[in-house]
């Protein structure tokens, strides 16, 4: 079972299985990023590398402000290149995916998340799906592009670090760009379950915090305890989550039970049984429709939280905070008459896949890229349901069809 199958020299599932034993979580990803520029080396490409410039990410509004909370060193990117024809006289287009992969709680899975498990074609390892498989399948993609003939332009693969917390590199990469050419158009490679992904949801990270007054239980008229407020702004919130599910619409997001969410993902109060709880801090999620900024969002729930407070004689006189902190994600979609989406769209139908467009409700670096003007979408093997989970997992077959699928895509739009 645990043996890899079709396991030669150049296969793509054998690259597939080295990539998966390297532990690239918390800031791990420079042995990875080492080994896969060798790779790149290896299979004639040309290779580009970069780290993240924590200060001027700083000044993006997608990270914190200070650049001491942005781990950035010993983390780079890399990048291979291949050239066809005449490059120059082609377009570029890049091929993205992320090397980092979350953290795994080694007791919730029933093997190592960084030894692969094979059985038949699937395999099990932390970042099998989201995205070393999806990573894998670009770097074959451009091993098989660079066979074409009589085309001229590039493919560039990335492997970027730090995705999972706010997409470093390919913020790096789309604030200063790191190759002596531009970029035409992007393919991000995250787990679409092999369906073509053309808007993906934003989100702002928010903290609340409430201050009461504290009492003893036996006399707890005397305090103010922070649960009621707190529960008034909970209930408000969620008024104006239902309310901009009838109000903020978008095509490719109609199939979602709940499309733009708030999640109060964390709730502190008080610091003993025997007292009236004083202090409160929430960390909550708002979901950001594609054609919607992070900002208009973020305003919109303050309002609410002024109108609350307006209510509250106590609110009045210790206005609760309400704070963004860690890292923020804003919405992007792509025309779908952008030429990467026709030649996508054609060579998912070639396959016979479902090339109707989707809309996703996690974000991805793709959002960087379309800041940049660099239309992007998303193509990827795989599923988000396998995504952090425990015992995640992707088809190889999928894989290897994700890779075929994506060469052809390159390939037309570099003819378009």
């Amino acid at each position: 079972m645990n043996e890899l199958p079709n396991a030669r020299e150049g296969d793509l599932r054998a690259f597939l299985d080295e990539l998966l034993r390297f532990d690239t979580t918390d800031g791990g990803e420079g042995p990875a990023q080492n080994w896969l520029r060798e790779r790149f080396e290896e299979f004639g490409f040309d290779t580009y590398e970069w780290t993240a410039d924590a200060a001027a990410l700083a000044e993006h509004p997608s990270f914190p402000d200070d650049p001491s909370e942005i781990s950035t060193a010993d983390r780079p990117s890399v990048a291979g290149v291949v050239e066809l024809g005449d490059p120059d006289a082609g377009p570029t287009l890049v091929l993205n995916g992320h090397v980092d992969v979350v953290p795994a709680t080694r007791s919730a899975w029933t093997s190592d998340p960084f030894d692969p498990v094979w059985d038949d074609d699937r395999v099990t390892a932390r970042g099998a799906a989201d995205m070393k498989g999806g990573l894998a399948a670009c770097v074959f993609a451009a091993r098989q592009i660079a066979e074409t003939e009589a085309v001229d332009g590039r493919v560039v693969v990335e492997s970027v670090a730090g995705e999972e917390e706010g997409g470093i590199g390919a913020a790096a990469a789309a604030l200063s760009n790191p190759y002596p050419f531009e970029r035409d158009a992007a393919i991000v490679a995250e787990p679409t379950e092999l369906g073509v992904v053309t808007a993906v949801e934003g989100s702002v990270m928010k903290r609340l915090r409430l201050r009461g007054r504290s009492a003893h239980a036996a006399t707890s008229w005397r305090g103010e305890s922070v649960l009621p407020h707190f529960d008034r702004i909970r209930r408000a919130f969620e008024e104006l989550e239902a309310e901009r599910e009838k109000r903020v619409d978008h095509p490719l997001y109609e199939e979602f039970p709940t499309k733009w969410p708030i999640c109060f993902g964390t709730v502190r109060a008080g610091n003993w049984a025997s007292t009236v709880p004083d202090d409160l801090v929430a960390e909550l999620r708002i979901g950001v429709a594609p054609g919607e900024t992070v900002a208009e969002v973020e305003s919109e729930f303050q309002e609410r939280l002024d109108a609350v407070v307006e209510e509250s004689e106590w609110l009045r006189d210790h206005p609760p905070t309400f704070e963004r902190f860690s890292i923020q994600f804003e919405a992007a979609s792509v025309s779908l008459d952008a030429a990467v989406v026709e030649a996508l769209g054609e060579a998912v139908t070639e396959t016979g896949l479902d090339a109707t467009p989707r809309g996703a409700t996690y974000g991805a670096d793709s959002r960087h890229y379309q800041a940049a003007g660099i239309p992007t979408v998303l193509f990827g093997p795989g599923s988000i349901e396998q995504a952090h989970f425990p015992d995640e997992s992707v088809d190889a077959g999928e894989v290897e069809t994700a890779s075929a699928v994506l060469a052809d895509a390159a390939e037309r739009f570099l003819r378009q």
